[in-house]
């Protein structure tokens, strides 16, 4: 499998951040907003059942991204719904050793926060919605973070299904295997230019992650 900086080259990577650019009339669009999607405990934990082996790799790459757009962010989380309605009983009859409640440390952030930061949490894959779609006011999207193959695709076809702008960082984001991870960045170039998969280096002008082994 290439490096996702590579895949990012085959499916349009970005001059520059996502919506800096002239709209249809002539005007520039909104500056856009990063989008860090579910990092967790749950996801970061080596014992969790649903731990991404490449969590740790990708948290730098996140660091610098929120740097650049530091008072542009939005985290979320998932978080489950004790209800468990309809087909989410079988899910979690699946994965029953995550069956904690949503107050549960698990489900707690990994990155440090400030003050006020906006958080959306949601008991579902994808984290679109009328409250992340307030945050953001018609903003192009920049969505980085876990896991590539679940949360973060769920996220961004039903943003772009909404009709925002989406960009998903390659080497910002990590799946369930580097296998899922590269098919799913595959899959989402086949989207543009509704979305498009970008390098951090184009959006931060800073060094990518290392390519993956």
């Amino acid at each position: 499998m290439p490096p996702p900086s590579e895949q990012a080259g085959q499916t349009g990577e970005q001059a520059g951040p996502a919506g800096e650019q002239a709209g249809s009339a002539g005007e520039s669009a909104p500056a856009p907003w990063l989008v860090v999607i579910d990092m967790q405990r749950a996801f970061a934990e080596p014992g969790s059942a649903w731990s991404v082996p490449r969590y740790a790799q990708i948290e730098p790459v996140i660091d610098a991204l929120c740097e650049r757009f530091a008072g542009r962010t939005v985290h979320t989380r998932f978080v489950p719904d004790p209800a468990e309605p309809g087909q989410w009983a079988r899910y979690y009859d699946r994965w029953s050793t995550m069956r904690r409640p949503p107050g549960s440390p698990l489900w707690g952030l990994t990155r440090q926060l400030p003050d006020g930061a906006p958080v959306v949490s949601l008991p579902t894959f994808g984290k679109w919605g009328e409250e992340l779609a307030a945050l953001t006011a018609g903003a192009p999207l920049v969505l980085c973070g876990v896991a590539t193959d679940c949360c973060v695709l769920a996220t961004a076809l039903a943003a772009a299904d909404a009709g925002r702008a989406v960009t998903v960082v390659a080497d910002a984001c990590a799946g369930a295997d580097d296998r899922s991870h590269g098919d799913t960045l595959r899959l989402l170039g086949l989207f543009s230019p509704v979305v498009e998969v970008a390098g951090a280096r184009s959006l931060t002008g800073a060094g990518e992650a290392a390519p993956r082994q």
